[in-house]
């Protein structure tokens, strides 16, 4: 059977500009309304609902805070954090990152109230969830102990575009071949300004450090959202 001719269509329109601009916009509807905006990213395993649950322990309900959590597949995740906040599930149905109409989606869904943090966990990858934005204030990347000290050099770009990066699993690490210091040194070539906050979810180790960075970020947005 002969191939068919192949055509090209120009769109001539600058999608991922929209989708900033989309971002942008929500991302200043969060501020005005004191929502802290936290988007957690790692590889699969790196312990982001255990860093959710852990958050919401140390907290015990000192802040109104909700989650949206994003999976291919299955509500298990949510089910864990549900006994501690509202959660909405995000299903990608395959998708490997979560993007900004599905948010949207779980938003409306979730109790129609001010919340003071909104956590996104996104789908498990250190690729594609790097180029988009989710209207967060702050991207959290999330790099264990157990999957090597190497990541941050193979990718570069979800450590660039992050502005903190925690260390997970810090119990297990007299038991690997994981080096922090050298982790820190590979990320911050990287990113020079990347705040490093090494945890135990399991045993709260850094978990408060964690909280009041998150509490010192939400003061700084609040406060420049004063100034005209």
């Amino acid at each position: 059977m002969p191939l068919l001719p192949s055509k090209t269509l120009l769109i001539n329109r600058d999608i991922q500009s929209e989708n900033r601009a989309a971002a942008q916009r929500l991302r200043l509807a969060f501020t005005q309304t004191g929502t802290f905006v936290v988007n957690l990213v790692s590889s699969p395993g790196a312990g982001k609902t255990s860093l959710l649950e852990a958050t919401c322990r140390w907290w015990k309900n000192k802040w109104k805070t909700a989650v949206l959590v994003g999976d291919l597949a299955t509500e298990r995740d949510a089910d864990r954090l549900r006994p501690f906040v509202p959660v909405q599930q995000l299903t990608t149905g395959g998708g490997c990152h979560l993007e900004l109409p599905l948010v949207e989606k779980g938003l409306a869904k979730l109790p129609n109230e001010r919340f003071d943090f909104l956590f996104i966990e996104n789908v498990g990858n250190l690729v594609c969830p790097a180029s988009h934005d989710l209207s967060e204030h702050l991207r959290v990347v999330l790099l264990s102990t157990t999957e090597g000290d190497d990541k941050p050099g193979k990718y570069p770009k979800m450590f660039r575009t992050s502005d903190v990066m925690i260390v997970t699993k810090m119990d297990l690490a007299p038991h690997v071949p994981f080096n922090v210091e050298q982790a820190t040194l590979d990320t911050r070539r990287i990113r020079e300004s990347i705040d490093v906050i090494e945890v135990s979810s399991l045993h709260d180790q850094g978990i408060s450090h964690w909280c009041r960075m998150l509490e010192q970020r939400r003061n700084t947005m609040l406060s420049e959202r004063a100034i005209p």
